[in-house]
């Protein structure tokens, strides 16, 4: 397990680490505190189990937890597509190929 609440995390691609600079970091700020309010309505799901709540009302939490979720990834796509595959695209060659295939992967994940 690779984070302190043992939930996988996918490991970095080499792709991933040769940018010096990802197209999210003028947002980090952004995402972290989203990311923050995510890991606060996880444990308030886990609270409601823990108190016996609703089904109903622990669905509907998780749903919103799952658009959250979503939410962050797209925005984090986005940024990848903005940044990193549009310079990727200007250099060209092999790497602008291995970064779209990494993109049209990332938005395979996204929509399974």
């Amino acid at each position: 397990m690779n984070s302190v609440h043992d939930v996988p995390i996918a490991d970095a691609t080499p792709a991933a680490e040769t940018h010096a600079h990802h197209g999210y970091i003028t947002d980090k700020e952004k995402y972290l505190n989203r990311l923050k309010r995510i890991e606060g309505q996880a444990r308030g799901i886990h609270k409601m189990v823990d108190d016996e709540k609703y089904c109903i009302d622990i669905l509907t939490q998780i749903s919103a937890l799952t658009s959250a979720l979503e939410a962050v990834a797209v925005g984090l796509l986005d940024d990848h597509l903005r940044h990193c595959v549009v310079d990727a695209a200007r250099l060209g060659g092999p790497e602008a190929d291995a970064k779209i295939t990494e993109a049209t992967q990332a938005i395979a994940r996204l929509v399974r």
